[in-house]
């Protein structure tokens, strides 16, 4: 009876007779030999005569010529029906070459025909055979010729035609010369067949040429912009070398973005991802609601691409079935040694080398095979995963422009950037592991059904440790997914700490917080780490799994199979088959074993990471209904009068409210707007005496604006005629940004109606500026028109700043316009909207931020009734006074509804509240009228051009030039330091000492490994000596069972402690300490970078430093670190065994290396810089992902710019896609090539033993061909790690960078400064001069002046004249010019590594000084003198926590110091509102009070007041007031100035302000023009002299 020994099948390769069960041969394999009688034959004769007899050429010739001509034909229909002729024309070269040489094999199979036709001889099919195979190779002449019109790549249908025919040619012609009883006419079959194939073997060398640069390629990647993936052919794209010229430019040079550029293929594309995904998420959505359960998003991603995850799991497990039958041929490899050796002992015939070589050749085929199928596997998962990533990450975009008011409370900028940068990337591992659900058990089945062939039931010892091992691992499991959970919480709260940190890092330096924030995110951190840590414990535990479990399995197998696995219960037979097919067996299962713990880790990782974003993506959205747009009215029917009230029909409605009330939270009761509806009645229009009170009165618990849980506005009913200009007033807190807010559609609508009428635009109060040049910002993705343009940048007030820059408008501004002044950016922000010619403008107190003379250039130019939008409707929100009389209607706000309503004359006829704000605070309003027509555009036009000389301008400008453009435009440079450094980091990272013990241990871990299977060798090799001296007569030499059981017990148990012990240690000890380490290092640095460093990098990167760098540093690196020792010390003695058991091995070792390390050496170059480039391109999606946040409300008011946003995002996210793709295309062209060579290694190993099959012992030759197969997985595993390693280095490199930066002055230095410094107050300027980065002009120049104790001094100047310059200075926020830390601190410095390098910096000190007490400021610790300083900074900052942290970081004072400070900052009632709406009487919870980041749960002014008490707190002599109250009326303004005169009057105090007003009770006036003093006297002495410039500012201001 014949078996099939095909290498192909999964059939035995020998042929068993057993002379007593004949029936039970066809279950006979290499596992079952117990004590059968053997006869050798020829299995390859054997396999022969079964075909000829079951078809014979009709099986292995004509059945796939036949299944090709269908398919060939099929193809030709296909292209005709499908697809366009391409019209690039035809390659000629290959297309007249292939054609010709399909044609002569044709031909050459006619005589053939002829001769089988007249033979009178059987020829088993083969005519038929011939006929079929003519007729398919004529129909590919027509295919060929088909595939040269419509596409423009090789065909796969021919591509697999040739090699099918090729093999089945060359099996018959084997046939037909190794059986001659078959035909009698071989020798003419043999020749004219020979030629078939030659014939078809030159044509599938030519349709395999390589096509690149042919000329239909060239024009077709010009016309259609295909990839290089597009136009490769079947051979290319399996073994990926498509990709190759990527790969050898990576060998040669840096690559550069433009290098891989426009290689996405169009289905990783972010758009269609986004549909496929959002697509799935909506019917989930759907379905979750019908079924009345949780949407799943996890469940929706997998939806989305099913069909495509089914195939590719499908191929997985064909793929993996075929990797284990390298192992069943192990098996019959073991026979052939076995019966070599026998044969001559039992007098038969040894069998033949050539059928040894046969199965080293079908262990190397069906590897490689199985090698193809797992990488296009891998790959297509992999793109699942990009895809998944790609449309989360869109949808997670969408939805933060969607999210309404309370929503985007619940979710911080870092905990959305963090479902970005985090979350999102787990869709990435999700694809890779989640196919190991199914395929995991798959190969669990099959290992343990080729287990029980080879050691029966003996198996279910081992199974059994397996399943008391399993409920182990579940409770780890559930213990890491309660870790992973708490680990990402705190990492958010680590990374929103951070951002709001960075976000407002100058006022973190200005008050000196450094520290006190340090200590906040060391608490954060730590939390953070104690959860890694932990996960960390877990994971070296779970390593149990990993690699131990099949060795506590084979151990409990062999141990019941040795005492009862023979018959009847009788000892099992240890024999190489056994040991060693056993053993190679549970190396094969390790794999799938080991993957449940990590499959399960990698499950819960992405559960918990999708469920945050399902938590996410379910967050209330705004209501697009609250508004009702409208088409712009017909302006017809005229306009009237301001002072008349507007009504139905007389004239175009813009803006209608009619009777809203709006909130900020959705929870408003019905009953608190009921309450405030009454309250307006009262408060309305009866009570003359109600309505004369001041608006400051205001100040009580009652005030709308003041108490959560009541309508922000109420009652509302308000009409805006088209084309008026209406003016908003009232004190803050009382709802003014609100109404804004309620027009857009910002806010919740309670009840009411809100009709808009025509497009709008938004000026938003703080200005939001992108992170692109001057032009750019303005023009806000619109078409660019000149006129238009250059008409908008004077009405503006930018042409003296453009006239001023390098670039003009082409000029960058930084991240947040951190490179522009206050005014600038207003300005730019005004341009912005005027350019969108919208219908309605609504402008958000935009004059606030500017001075005087620009004031009047704005409204006379731009907003007022004469400017550029004289004909637009425009809401102005003001807190000034002096325009009011010139506006159409004004509207008075207070407690959140309308108090007075009408034109200027008609309120002041009222005498109302309004009249009584207008006598008290408007000294020369009846001049202004005046004043404002004396002065004509072209004074002003030259006014401005004299007096710009920005002191942020020339930042500006000169960073366009050098640093900015370089900055942005070239961030390789940027991001990427030498890889000669990261390797330096790297050892400094792993801890000198330790490493060299940790890599001991790892290798006594292989070595205890080894042992095991040597151990195993020695009982195998006892028993044989055993038998032999059995049947010599001779006593045995074998020990007892137990004996050997319990030596591998032991060997196995030490194994077993080692791994655990070095996971741990490598990981948990090592790994969580040097992530300490290089954490501590980057905050320390990030924390004492100079200010200049801030203003020319985007937030983005040094985020991403902190989320997605250290993130990798903290779990992935420690874990690839250790798998690299383990797999190098694993090769390493691995090679010694096979070195030891075949040293012929030895001569083919080194080319081995040699391939190995060109291809590593290709792969670390090209993998590092692509992982820089990838890394490059997620900073500046991060950085527009924030700034979008930031400006949320202005996008989404404005017309069109949603979507322009979103195309922006893709676009970005196109990017990353790209790079991600590419590296893992490299990665796979990696591990085709390195499983390829693992392939040889194998082949290697086992075609050396059988040529030298006498001279080895078969129990030696099963141990090395053991550790050969494992080979494979290890070397794979080795490269891929190691590249893995080098990658993650990348992020080390990066975090490393900055943590070498040059920092500011040290933060306390040896000058001692006496108790309570400053003691009097006494500030002097001593010719300083300073500039705000080396290269730049000076923003202050040679200025000198002396502030006595106590005085108050106001600063004032034109826009960029150097005012805030001087508050930079006194903190040191900026250097004295040319000084020793100006120098230090600069970034060419860089390279400087202690304090005596960076002496040789050379200071003449024309930088001058600043002395306060008399003690120069640049000896002293920054901390020491920023904190000994108190200011009131231009832009009030609050930070997210409790209202006491914000006020008292260091927990210095007790709460009654806190609760005075709020009282005399006017707060006190308001912050007492806050207690008491909590539901308590006590004041300490007012303190407690939760402030959200960036402080927008108040109002801009209320922020200032809060800033105010901080002052108070500070009990220092000086005190500096950076145009405190730009952001509050004028009472507010008047109320603060009253508070600091009385409780400041022993504090020198220095005041700049863009209201003259605001320091026209100060002791002196300092007049500063370009960078100098102009003036510096009394303010009556300067209003005495009429040429000076301050008599010029106050006339503008109409202060006199």
């Amino acid at each position: 009876m014949s078996v099939n020994p095909s290498p192909w099948s999964t059939e035995p390769t020998t042929r068993l007779v057993d002379t007593q069960l004949v029936s039970s041969l066809n279950s006979n394999t290499t596992f079952n030999m117990n004590n059968s009688t053997t006869t050798t034959v020829d299995p390859i004769r054997d396999w022969i005569d079964d075909l000829m007899l079951d078809g014979g050429f009709t099986i292995c010739l004509g059945l796939p010529a036949l299944m090709f001509f269908g398919a060939y034909l099929h193809r030709c229909w296909w292209l005709r029906t499908h697809r366009q002729p391409h019209r690039f024309g035809r390659t000629a070269w290959i297309y007249w070459p292939s054609q010709l040489l399909i044609a002569t094999a044709c031909a050459s199979l006619l005589p053939l025909l002829a001769t089988l036709a007249y033979s009178p001889f059987d020829s088993n099919g083969l005519l038929l055979s011939i006929c079929v195979l003519l007729f398919t190779w004529f129909a590919a002449i027509e295919l060929n010729k088909r595939e040269h019109k419509y596409e423009i790549r090789s065909s796969d249908t021919l591509f697999v035609g040739y090699i099918i025919t090729l093999l089945t040619s060359a099996l018959t012609l084997y046939i037909l010369h190794t059986d001659p009883s078959t035909n009698n006419d071989n020798e003419a079959s043999i020749h004219y067949l020979s030629a078939f194939a030659i014939f078809i073997a030159l044509a599938f060398a030519v349709e395999a040429a390589p096509r690149s640069n042919t000329q239909v390629q060239i024009d077709s990647r010009k016309h259609d912009n295909l990839s290089a993936y597009d136009q490769a052919n079947l051979c290319s794209r399996w073994a990926f070398h498509f990709i190759q010229d990527i790969v050898s430019a990576g060998a040669k040079r840096t690559i550069l973005p433009e290098d891989i550029e426009n290689t996405i293929a169009k289905d990783l594309l972010t758009h269609g991802s986004y549909e496929t995904l959002s697509a799935a998420w909506e019917k989930e959505l759907t379905l979750a609601k019908q079924a009345d359960r949780e949407p799943s998003f996890i469940l929706s991603g997998l939806k989305a691409y099913w069909r495509r995850i089914t195939r590719f799991v499908g191929a997985r497990i064909f793929a993996a079935a075929l990797a284990f039958y390298p192992t069943v041929l192990f098996g019959d490899l073991l026979q052939f040694f076995v019966d070599y050796h026998n044969a001559p002992n039992e007098g038969r015939e040894r069998p033949t080398i050539v059928y040894g070589l046969l199965i080293a050749t079908g262990m190397l085929v069906a590897s490689v095979a199985s090698s193809l199928l797992m990488a296009q596997n891998f790959q297509g998962l992999y793109e699942i995963g990009n895809q998944l990533r790609a449309g989360t990450i869109s949808m997670v975009y969408r939805k933060s422009l969607r999210l309404s008011p309370q929503a985007r409370q619940k979710s911080t900028l870092g905990e959305i950037t963090n479902h970005m940068a985090v979350d999102a990337e787990k869709w990435v591992m999700s694809a890779f592991f989640f196919p190991f659900l199914i395929l995991v058990p798959f190969e669990l089945v099959l290992g343990g059904y080729l287990l029980y062939k080879t050691v029966g039931w003996s198996l279910l010892a081992g199974l059994a440790v397996f399943c008391v091992i399993t409920p182990i691992q579940g409770k780890m499991a559930g213990f890491m997914s309660g870790f992973e959970d708490e680990k990402l919480e705190k990492m958010d709260a680590r990374l929103r700490l951070m951002t709001e940190i960075l976000s407002n890092i100058k006022i973190v330096k200005l008050y000196g917080w450094e520290d006190a924030f340090r200590k906040k995110i060391d608490i954060k951190r730590s939390e953070e780490l104690h959860s890694e840590k932990m996960l960390a414990t877990i994971r070296s535990i779970l390593t149990i799994v990993f690699s131990s479990v099949t060795l506590l399995m084979s151990l409990a197998t062999f141990g019941v199979y040795a005492v009862y696995g023979g018959p009847n219960m009788t000892p099992g037979k240890m024999t190489s088959q056994v040991v060693f097919v056993g053993i190679a067996l549970f190396a094969k299962l390790n794999r799938p074993l080991g993957m449940v713990a990590h499959t399960i880790s990698v499950t819960i990782t992405v559960r918990i990471a999708t469920k945050r974003i399902q938590k996410f993506l379910v967050l209330e959205e705004i209501d697009t209904t609250i508004v009702q747009r409208l088409p712009r009215q017909s302006t017809k029917g005229g306009l009237l009068g301001s002072s008349k009230s507007v009504k139905k029909g007389l004239a175009p409605v813009a803006i209608e409210i009619d009777n809203g009330t709006f909130t900020w939270e959705q929870d408003v009761t019905p009953a608190a707007a009921a309450s405030v509806a009454g309250l307006d009645k009262k408060a309305t229009l009866s009570d003359a005496e109600g309505e004369r009170q001041p608006l400051l009165s205001g100040s009580s618990p009652s005030s709308a604006a003041a108490t959560p849980g009541r309508p922000t506005l109420a009652n509302i009913t308000l009409q805006i005629p088209d084309a008026h200009l209406t003016a908003v007033v009232g004190r803050i807190g009382q709802g003014k940004s609100s109404l804004l807010s309620a027009l857009m559609g910002e806010m919740y609508k309670k009840q009411g109606t809100v009709k808009i009428y025509g497009d709008l635009a938004y000026v938003p109060q703080q200005p939001w500026i992108l992170n692109a040049t001057v032009q750019d910002n303005i023009t806000f993705g619109k078409r660019f028109d000149q006129n238009l343009y250059d008409r908008i940048v004077f009405a503006s007030g930018l042409q003296p700043d453009l006239d001023m820059l390098p670039a003009g408008d082409q000029t960058e501004i930084g991240e947040r316009g951190i490179n522009l002044s206050g005014g600038q950016k207003q300005r730019v922000s005004l341009a912005r909207a005027a350019y969108q010619d919208a219908d309605i403008y609504l402008l958000d107190d935009p004059l606030s931020a500017v001075d005087a003379h620009v004031d009047q250039h704005l409204w006379r130019e731009l907003i007022g009734p004469q400017g550029l939008l004289k004909d637009k409707t425009r809401v102005l929100v003001t807190h000034g006074i002096h325009h009011l009389e010139e506006v159409d209607q004004i509207v008075v706000l207070k407690d959140g509804m309308v108090s007075e309503l009408g034109d200027y004359r008609h309120l002041t006829q009222a005498r109302g509240a309004f009249y009584h704000l207008m006598k008290e605070y408007s000294v020369a309003h009846q001049r202004r009228a005046s004043l404002t027509r004396k002065h004509s555009k072209d004074a002003t036009a030259v006014e401005s051009a004299a007096d710009v000389d920005s002191e942020r301008n020339t930042i500006v400008g000169d960073d366009s030039a050098s640093q900015d453009d370089n900055d942005d435009k070239k961030k390789d440079g940027d991001e990427e330091k030498d890889d000669k450094a990261g390797e330096l980091v790297a050892e400094e990272t792993m801890v000198d000492g330790k490493v060299s013990w940790k890599v001991a241990m790892a290798y006594a871990r292989a070595v205890c490994q080894i042992a095991t299977n040597f151990w195993l060798r020695h009982w195998i090799l006892d028993l044989e000596a055993s038998e032999s001296s059995s049947s010599l007569a001779a006593p045995p030499v074998a020990r007892s069972t137990s004996y050997y059981l319990t030596g591998y017990g032991i060997l196995i148990l030490a194994f077993v402690i080692m791994d655990v012990f070095v996971n741990y240690m490598s990981e948990v000890v090592c790994g969580i300490q040097a992530s300490t380490t290089i954490h501590n290092r980057l905050i320390t640095r990030v924390l004492r970078l100079p200010m200049s460093f801030f203003d020319t990098t985007p937030m983005g990167r040094i985020v991403n430093r902190f989320s997605s760098d250290m993130a990798a540093i903290d779990s992935q690196l420690p874990e690839e670190c250790n798998d690299l020792l383990s797999f190098t010390t694993l090769i390493a003695a691995s090679l010694l065994v096979i070195a030891y058991s075949t040293p012929a091995f030895l001569f083919f070792f080194p080319p081995l290396v040699f391939a190995y390390v060109v291809v590593q050496d290709y792969f670390i170059k090209t993998s590092g810089a692509l992982r820089r480039l990838q890394s490059v391109a997620k900073s500046p999606l991060y950085q527009h992902f924030s700034e979008t946040l930031a400006g949320v409300s202005t996008i989404r008011v404005m017309q069109g710019q949603t979507s322009r946003f979103i195309l922006e995002n893709e676009a970005r996210t196109n990017t990353t896609v790209n790079r991600t793709n590419i590296i893992q295309l490299v990665n796979r062209w990696l591990q085709i090539r390195v499983e390829l060579m693992g392939g040889l290694i194998v082949f290697t190993a086992a075609a050396l033993a059988v040529l030298n099959a006498d001279k080895l012992d078969p129990s030696l030759v099963g141990l090395a061909l053991t550790y050969a197969l494992s080979m494979v997985t290890f070397i794979n595993a080795l490269v891929r790690t190691f590249s893995e390693v080098q990658n993650l280095m990348v992020s080390v490199e990066r975090v490393i960078e900055y943590s070498e930066k040059p920092t500011e002055a040290p933060a306390v230095t040896g000058v001692h400064i006496p108790e309570n410094w400053p003691q009097q107050g006494r500030v002097v300027f001593k010719n300083y001069s300073a500039r705000y980065r080396e290269g730049l002009d000076l923003v202050v120049k040679d200025i000198s002046f002396s502030v006595n104790p106590a005085e108050k001094v106001g600063i004032v100047g034109r826009t960029g004249a150097g005012k805030s310059s001087l508050t930079l200075a006194l903190f040191r926020i900026i250097e004295a010019a040319d000084s020793y830390w100006a120098l230090a601190s600069d970034p060419s410095a860089e390279s400087l590594s202690s304090p005596l390098e960076s002496a040789m910096f050379t200071s003449d000190g024309s930088g001058g000084s600043i002395e306060i007490d008399g003690i120069d400021i640049s000896t002293l610790g920054l901390r020491d003198l920023r904190q000994h300083l108190a200011i009131i900074p231009q832009d009030p900052t609050l930070f997210a926590g409790t209202l006491r942290q914000n006020l008292d970081p260091f927990s210095e004072h007790s709460d009654a110091d806190l609760w005075q400070a709020l009282d005399r900052a006017h707060l006190k009632d308001l912050v007492s509102s806050l207690s008491a709406t909590a539901g308590t009487d006590g004041q300490g919870l007012g303190l407690s009070y939760e402030v959200s980041p960036n402080g927008e749960n108040f109002s801009v002014g209320q922020r200032a007041l809060i800033c105010l008490a901080r002052a108070l707190l500070r009990h220092t002599k000086v005190l500096i007031l950076d145009e405190a109250t730009a952001a509050v009326d004028v009472e507010t303004d008047d109320l603060i100035q009253k508070t600091i005169r009385k409780e400041f009057k022993d504090r020198t105090i220095l005041t700049i302000a863009h209201r003259v007003k605001t320091v026209m009770d100060s002791d002196k006036i300092l007049v500063l023009e370009k960078g100098r003093v102009k003036e510096f006297e009394a303010p009556g002495v300067l209003l005495k002299q009429k040429g000076s410039l301050f008599y010029s500012l106050a006339q503008q201001a109409g202060e006199i």
